[in-house]
């Protein structure tokens, strides 16, 4: 594979394309089993962002990059469009994508971010990545004990040690390129541009998050224009490995009504 294309794998043999964009410090491997269900009438395309998982690791990270990476990606499967689904970082990309390339677009759905900027919130998670000592740890177990001792949460734990795996024999070494993240790390977060977007669009929350406010609905709506908004109750920001079942449905019942 080119080392400009960035890591992927396809799975479905039939109907339109849906292509699948993880959130930050994630990967395709987070989404193998909703893509599956989609499999059986899309043909889902599930790929690893520059810096993360399988793909090429670059000094140069921001959204006009990773758009440009799905743009190349199509190109490279000979996608002439396709519909887009992106969570958080992912979404934030796919809404840049409907800017860069809107004629490549069937439709968005975008999976908790608006595109707006936020905060810094991510100290916590990199300090987690740091705590592990790669030199010194040689198990597993060893690295899961580190990153725990930084996230209470064991739920997000495991989802950043996902990243983890044996480089060589006796080594263990992060997918996700740490040093470059955490330099750029205000390139995830900041707004994107204003420009107005008329590509059909779908934002889905989770009723327990924040990423997505009332006040925000007005701006996101005035922006997208032909864009709705549901809520699922009970989910978080991981919404959809929270209540994988209820985010199906609902990306699902769009994506019939829309193809």
């Amino acid at each position: 594979m080119p080392d400009e294309i960035i890591y992927h794998k396809t799975m479905g043999d039939k109907g339109p394309w849906l292509i699948i964009l993880h959130g930050l410090f994630g990967s395709s491997d987070n989404w193998s089993t909703l893509a599956g269900q989609w499999a059986e009438n899309y043909r889902v395309v599930l790929c690893d962002a520059r810096n993360h998982g399988k793909s090429f690791h670059s000094d140069n990270f921001n959204y006009d990059l990773m758009a440009e990476d799905v743009a190349k990606l199509m190109e490279h499967l000979d996608i002439e469009d396709a519909f887009i689904l992106g969570h958080s970082m992912g979404g934030k990309t796919v809404m840049r994508f409907s800017q860069l390339y809107p004629e490549k677009l069937k439709a968005m759905m975008v999976a908790d971010i608006g595109p707006k900027s936020y905060p810094p919130h991510h100290d916590e998670i990199i300090k987690a990545f740091e705590s592990v000592n790669l030199e010194e740890t040689k198990s597993r177990s060893e690295a899961t004990k580190q990153v725990q001792s930084v996230i209470s949460d064991p739920g997000v734990a495991m989802f950043l040690l996902k990243n983890l795996y044996w480089k060589e024999k006796g080594q263990l070494a992060w997918r996700i390129n740490l040093p470059v993240l955490k330099r750029e790390i205000s390139k995830v977060i900041e707004d994107l541009p204003k420009d107005e977007v008329a590509t059909k669009a779908l934002f889905v929350r989770g009723g327990k998050s924040n990423y997505i406010l009332n006040d925000d609905w007005p701006d996101i709506k005035a922006q997208f224009v032909n864009s709705h908004l549901v809520t699922i109750k009970n989910a978080g920001h991981w919404l959809h490995a929270e209540q994988p079942e209820a985010f199906y449905q609902t990306i699902t019942a769009y994506l019939d009504k829309v193809k």
